[in-house]
């Protein structure tokens, strides 16, 4: 039941939480204005950077979906196994 409680609040001000203020807002460019706080990228080398480690996490995520549905591990006590049997 509390778990349901906090559940419930958590969805009621998620926008107030996850979205940036008013004067944010104005400091962003349209791209990221709703999302962040703070002053926009000072040069284009900040969106290099947010650019490769999105990619390095959306790799990462990929790889570690793949081998988690498919191992491709030969051994029954590799912790892997110890995963998909729960």
């Amino acid at each position: 039941m509390e778990r349901n409680k906090i559940m419930i609040l958590l969805f009621l001000f998620w926008e107030t939480v996850s979205k940036a203020c008013d004067t944010c807002k104005l400091q962003q460019p349209k791209i990221t204005q709703s999302f962040t706080h703070g002053t926009g990228p000072d040069s284009n080398w900040d969106w290099i950077i947010v650019a490769v480690i999105a990619l390095i996490t959306i790799v990462t995520l990929f790889y570690s979906a793949k081998f988690l549905i498919k191992p491709e591990e030969k051994n029954k006590k590799h912790i892997k196994k110890n995963v998909l049997n729960f």
